[in-house]
């Protein structure tokens, strides 16, 4: 049975879509059977692995809306072992449409439930938001993976997500784990950036991730080439973090589960 870890952020521009992408990629090249569902509307994980989403007839958006099969949407990538579900800027409506369904919460969850035996990992990259799309990707997650700036602003946003978590595990998602906070552009030759660190480490403590990602010019261009950044140029700094983190996660995931409280202060 796959594991299903929504990476969630309701911060924009932390880096989400790009570790969405590229551990991906890496636990894909490593053998792992692994299949990338974009649920933003900007769809730049289907992308940022070279899927034209203009060209596909189905698209994420239907599988929420319309109920249609995962079968319809999945479609390969350069790598073997790593397939996307591309999304559409018509996702934008999802949340509209949604609201009277019955269920709502959990359309994604029985879609995912027809397919996720044929995956060793699924990772579905959430909007930028808290709302009724990412809120189906908590409900059909079996942990969540959370990219942080090092940045001030960035510690801003946990207080909230975190309270979205425990929310969702007491009516939705009883089992919903915290796969790792994850430390994204980093350095280490900033004072903010070690403060920010710091911070994250002494709230979440072993949750955070040991693996960090720095700060490259390399992650930022591998996207407009349609490519993730290890078949974009695996000897960078970038490349050879995630294929650390992609090690790390696996670890966790294969250790027994466990849903300790989450807590988190702004002050």
């Amino acid at each position: 049975m796959g594991h299903i870890i929504s990476v969630s952020n309701q911060k924009g521009g932390v880096g989400k879509t790009t570790s969405a992408i590229n551990i991906a990629a890496s636990l894909a090249v490593a053998g792992y059977r692994t299949l990338l569902v974009d649920m933003d509307p900007q769809g730049n994980a289907t992308s940022g692995v070279g899927v034209d989403a203009r060209a596909r007839t189905h698209t994420v958006y239907d599988v929420l809306v319309r109920g249609c099969d995962f079968d319809a949407v999945v479609c390969p990538t350069e790598l073997e072992r790593l397939s996307v579900a591309p999304s559409h800027v018509d996702l934008v409506g999802a949340e509209v449409e949604l609201v009277t369904v019955s269920g709502r919460e959990q359309r994604l969850k029985q879609a995912l439930g027809q397919i996720r035996s044929r995956y060793d990992y699924i990772f579905l990259d959430c909007p930028p938001s808290l709302g009724l799309i990412t809120l189906n990707a908590l409900t059909a997650a079996d942990a969540v993976l959370v990219p942080v700036q090092c940045e001030y602003f960035a510690l801003e946003g946990l207080g909230q997500l975190a309270r979205t978590i425990e929310l969702v595990r007491r009516q939705l998602n009883p089992t919903l784990d915290i796969a790792g906070v994850l430390l994204t552009m980093t350095d280490r030759r900033n004072n903010l950036s070690r403060q920010v660190t710091d911070e994250v480490r002494r709230h979440f403590g072993a949750k955070v991730f040991e693996t960090t990602i720095p700060r490259n010019i390399t992650l930022a261009e591998a996207p407009s080439h349609g490519r993730p950044v290890l078949l974009y140029n695996v000897t960078s700094i970038g490349a050879q973090a995630y294929l650390e983190l992609a090690q790390e996660l696996v670890a966790r995931t294969t250790a027994p589960a466990s849903t300790p409280s989450i807590q988190y202060a702004t002050a």
